[in-house]
């Protein structure tokens, strides 16, 4: 079977073919009905397998997960969050160049504040210790670069999840810590699935449709959910609501209203 997305590829290629190449008008192709991609429901996991899953995490791996639950980030947002981008002082974390290439902010929980700036500690140690080395950089956003040559070696734009050794950039041929590997994250939440007896697929990404849900869950309106995930329209947003209502949580089976 022919998946919508590359459906709608091979259509846009045959439009471009006629009116750009052949220029040739042909009214019934703007009548071809585009194939609808399929709705998929997210997996979201209980309060319970929450609870049960973070039990048997620890490290920087568990802190990322529990982070990821707690801000609703995206795996990459989390993995690239640097230093300047959390504030401590009002509890919040500022998402830089998030999806469509906007900043937003959303919060830090009071729950991971105190094992993030332990966190923060040994990262500022190991960073320390590169800069005395003779490395100690970080890769900057090119206009940053360009700007602020000098900002690669400033604690502020560091990693908040560095990767635990230096490696060579193949873009830059420099020798400088990356971000935390997003396979490392998975290897852990993998392992911590199985350990937790939880038979759902679990990646990171399941972490920001539980948040999503269980904010939906405990009464916030959707439109503030729909700015804490950076969404450009509500309706991305709506998807959990189907997740709340749809199903065997929307209606009460027979079996249980006996007449």
């Amino acid at each position: 079977m022919v998946s919508a997305s590359t459906q709608n590829q091979a259509l846009s290629a045959i439009l471009f073919l006629y009116k750009h190449v052949l220029e040739l008008d042909l009214p019934w192709l703007s009548d071809v009905v585009r194939a609808k991609r399929p709705v998929r429901l997210p997996v979201v996991l209980t309060r319970e397998e929450i609870r049960r899953l973070f039990s048997r995490l620890d490290g920087v791996n568990g802190l990322i997960v529990r982070l990821a639950y707690g801000t609703g980030m995206r795996r990459m947002e989390v993995l690239r969050l640097r230093v300047q981008d959390i504030d401590f002082g009002y509890n919040q974390i500022t998402v830089r160049s998030g999806k469509g290439n906007k900043d937003r902010q959303t919060m830090l929980p009071h729950a991971l504040a105190d094992e993030l700036q332990e966190h923060l500690v040994d990262v500022k140690q190991a960073h320390e210790r590169d800069l005395a080395e003779g490395f100690g950089t970080v890769a900057l956003p090119d206009a940053i670069e360009r700007k602020y040559p000098n900002a690669a070696m400033e604690w502020r734009w560091q990693y908040v999840f560095p990767a635990p050794k230096r490696s060579i950039d193949p873009r830059s041929g420099i020798e400088r810590r990356h971000h935390w590997h997003e396979k490392n994250v998975q290897r852990a939440l993998r392992m911590a699935t199985r350990e937790a007896g939880i038979y759902k697929r679990v990646n990171i990404h399941v972490m920001r449709h539980s948040f999503a849900t269980h904010l939906l869950e405990d009464g916030y309106d959707i439109r503030t959910v729909q700015e804490l995930l950076g969404h450009a329209d509500v309706k991305t947003t709506m998807i959990y609501t189907h997740v709340l209502n749809r199903g065997g949580r929307a209606v009460l089976s027979p079996l249980d209203t006996p007449r």
